[in-house]
């Protein structure tokens, strides 16, 4: 499948000083599951609905889930974001109001 994400290897030594530390088992192929994360979450995807490639869709879950409680990903976006040059601010306005059909009335 062509429309898959993968990281290059520039952004996985950019990372890699953020992961924890294995112990005992060495993990699964961090590049593999990352992307599978990064894809999930870039397009709003279910679990159950990643690619095969990305490997088991129980490890995609469970890592995204274990380094989320531990701050891994927190630490590399704080990470990330202080080696950039200028501080900008950036503004989403995601706002959605229903008015009601009278509501543009004078009365």
């Amino acid at each position: 499948m062509s429309n898959l994400f993968w990281l290059t290897d520039e952004q996985m030594e950019r990372l890699k000083p953020f992961f924890p530390k294995s112990h005992g088992k060495p993990r699964v192929d961090d590049r593999r599951v990352l992307s599978g994360i990064i894809f999930i979450n870039r397009n709003g995807l279910r679990w159950c609905d990643a690619s095969r490639e990305y490997g088991p869709l129980k490890t995609l879950y469970n890592r995204w889930k274990r380094w989320g409680d531990m701050g891994v990903f927190a630490r590399m976006m704080e990470g990330l974001a202080s080696e950039g040059g200028e501080e900008k601010v950036v503004m989403i306005d995601a706002t959605y109001l229903k008015a009601h059909r009278t509501a543009s009335s004078l009365r």
